[in-house]
């Protein structure tokens, strides 16, 4: 069952930045270690939070695994700084810094929007050699990462544009609502809308949406970085998307999984954007058996 917004905040604790205090949530199954070394660390995506995964991440915990979020910074819980860029080389810092103050030293990273950009700079770190912390799968969903074959809603684009400040200060409740509306795959529960919302509003968060929506920017510009860091990882790569997504189609996640050496491809057809807010009990046990699958070649 889905913890409401406010169950969700005295869960969670803060990881100090430069940019900001992180809002991070630790879950750790009922009888384990809380400082097992292995998680699952989730990433959210654009304009919302870690709450997104509130539901599926309680299945993980129950399921015996240790589960690390945060809200990146400019979203949700997390205290930004004005100045802060919130780019994607940002939003890794934190998840370093989140993994780091939670003592995690192997991680399964399961990335959601512009989450899977974020996945890629950490592998691309890795591949550098300046990760703290062994990746031991990822999972993506529903990410453009192939930007040129994505479809940005009209909100988007506006934000994107010239006119990104001015059009921030219209984000209302009603808006935001009919958005998400053609995003999901199933019409989604209007308590889920208005828990996305009273977090995306938090603190004048709609203010910063023509910075945190610069991300798609980056992958453009970072794009060789990015995407050959995925396509060299040698990973566990499990590909998983809900097929009525319009904005990210389900053709980029095909074009990952024919890219991406060794990757699995799994599609939900009738889910969206949001296919672990959507029915996050039948997501959870798909991503579950991967990961399962994972360790057990490790321990073979």
């Amino acid at each position: 069952m889905r913890p409401t917004t406010q169950e969700w905040r005295t869960r969670g604790h803060v990881v100090p930045l430069p940019d900001g205090r992180v809002f991070a949530v630790d879950l750790a199954a009922q009888g384990a270690a809380p400082h097992a070394r292995t998680a699952v660390l989730a990433l959210h995506g654009f304009p919302t939070s870690s709450w997104d995964w509130a539901e599926a991440a309680s299945l993980v915990v129950a399921s015996g695994r240790r589960v690390v979020l945060f809200d990146g910074l400019g979203f949700g819980l997390t205290e930004t700084s004005p100045d802060a860029s919130c780019s994607v080389f940002d939003q890794a810092d934190a998840a370093i810094a989140v993994l780091r103050a939670a003592g995690v030293a192997r991680a399964h990273i399961w990335a959601h929007d512009m989450g899977t950009s974020v996945a890629t700079e950490l592998l691309a770190r890795r591949e550098q050699g300046l990760l703290p912390f062994e990746v031991a799968s990822v999972v993506l969903m529903n990410g453009g990462l192939y930007v040129e074959m994505s479809r940005p809603a009209v909100g988007q684009r506006l934000l994107m544009s010239r006119v990104g400040p001015w059009f921030a200060r219209l984000a209302r409740r009603g808006i935001f609502a009919a958005q998400m509306r053609r995003v999901f795959g199933r019409a989604p529960d209007p308590a889920v809308i208005d828990g996305m919302w009273e977090l995306m509003a938090h603190d004048g968060g709609t203010r910063r949406l023509p910075t945190t929506i610069r991300f798609m920017g980056d992958r453009a510009r970072f794009r060789r970085r990015w995407i050959g860091a995925l396509e060299r990882s040698g990973l566990p790569v499990l590909i998983a998307w809900g097929g009525k997504d319009p904005v990210t189609r389900l053709d980029i996640g095909q074009r990952l999984a024919r890219e991406i050496p060794g990757a699995e491809l799994h599609t939900w057809d009738d889910l969206g954007h949001y296919p672990h807010v959507e029915d996050a009990v039948r997501v959870e046990r798909h991503v579950r058996a991967f990961l399962q699958r994972v360790d057990d070649a490790r321990t073979a």
